[in-house]
């Protein structure tokens, strides 16, 4: 009988891998969400989006000009486009360093609920909002979202305020005409036209995480246009400004927007939960392409090593092992419910199908065979108490 090989890490190479799995914390640890069916709410917590109709004062598209369509959109939406303004606080060479920043939002509902990027309330102390006025209105988080870089904070609403319709952006075309409003530069309300330039575009949230299905277009977006919205000739949100490809930082007429469709979907787990609830495998899970690249020996090719378990969670509980004490390499998982596992995206699009509850089948590499091991997703743990953190 041939002898079998046995793969052992040195200490060194546990030290390093410990590191390396450190810096993709997020990622790694397989935090998957469910862009499945609204979150119903109690009546304390209920949400009233915006419906679909357009708002008022917008004539039909294709009885106007586009340049009158523009100004007919602009004038009814642009009410309803926050100007968001953040504080943050943190301790320097010499003490504490304010930091300043901006952005821009939508009011999605008449109970003062507004819908911005993640990023653009990330870490911040202080927040407030206004209107193009002179008014400032102070604004609490109401929850986040990194993964997908959404938020929603919240204001006592003013009497009349304007609501930004959310639309369907399941039914985009390439070559339509969109508008952007928001406030690059701290320019408050400043409208920019052009057309979807793309969709079903792959983007990455600040975490890392994929963002399927973003919006292209060559509207001109700029910091402070983040969170803003993207609108079609309705005066009606499609999608949500977030990022720009740009090398010097400006626009080069290459802007991203997270679709309507996945705002939709999180904004009710938002305000009722602060967060999204999501599936949780609970295991820090390096890439084995990534690995043997960086010179170390495993017996598979692909898959992704299981480095270590989150005690209590799904992994854990399944019985998936991680790399032991004395260097023995843990499970490689090779396959979900039969999709080969070449890279987190992988088993994040995998599990972004299933519900808290549900069981995933996992064909795993151990000790020189392959087995399957099924794993009961848990929930991850609530982390309502770090999101809103802003002004309470």
């Amino acid at each position: 009988m041939k002898p079998q090989s046995v793969y052992q890490l040195s200490a060194r190479q546990i030290l390093l891998l410990a590191f390396s799995s450190a810096l993709i914390a997020i990622g790694a640890t397989a935090l998957l969400y469910k862009y499945g069916e609204f979150i119903k709410t109690d009546a304390e917590t209920a949400v009233t989006l915006a419906d679909s109709a357009p708002p008022q004062g917008i004539s039909d598209p294709s009885t106007v000009s586009d340049e009158q369509n523009s100004i007919e959109v602009y004038k009814a939406v642009s009410p309803g486009v926050a100007f968001i303004n953040t504080t943050s606080v943190r301790q320097g060479w010499f003490g504490e360093e304010e930091g300043k920043g901006n952005g821009s939002g939508s009011v999605i509902d008449r109970e003062g609920h507004i819908l911005t990027n993640y990023h653009v309330i990330e870490g911040s102390q202080k927040l407030t909002v206004s209107f193009g006025g002179e008014k400032v209105y102070p604004a609490t988080v109401v929850g986040g979202d990194p993964d997908t870089d959404l938020a929603v904070i919240k204001i006592d609403p003013p009497v009349g305020m304007t609501v930004v319709p959310l639309g369907d952006s399941d039914k985009l075309v390439v070559g339509q005409n969109v508008l952007a409003i928001g406030n690059p530069f701290g320019l408050d309300r400043t409208l920019t036209t052009g057309v979807i330039s793309g969709l079903q575009r792959p983007i990455r949230a600040r975490n890392n995480r994929p963002i399927d299905a973003a919006i292209q277009t060559d509207a001109s977006i700029n910091p402070g246009n983040s969170g803003g919205p993207l609108l079609d000739k309705f005066g009606k949100m499609i999608g949500i400004n977030s990022q720009i490809l740009s090398p010097a930082g400006g626009s080069v007429g290459v802007g991203f927007a997270v679709p309507a469709s996945t705002a939709k979907k999180i904004i009710p787990q938002l305000i009722q939960f602060g967060e999204v609830r999501r599936p949780k495998l609970g295991a820090s899970l390096p890439t084995v392409e990534e690995l043997i690249q960086r010179g170390y020996r495993l017996p598979v090719n692909q898959g992704l090593l299981v480095y270590q378990t989150q005690p209590g969670g799904s992994a854990a509980v399944a019985g998936l092992r991680g790399i032991s004490a004395d260097g023995n390499i843990g499970d490689i998982i090779l396959s979900a419910d039969g999709q080969k596992m070449n890279n987190l995206d992988d088993l994040y699009r995998l599990l972004d199908k299933k519900q808290i509850g549900e069981t995933v089948s996992l064909e795993v590499y151990r000790s020189g065979r392959t087995i399957t091991v099924p794993v009961k997703l848990i929930a991850a743990p609530p982390t309502r108490g770090t999101t809103r953190r802003v002004n309470e």
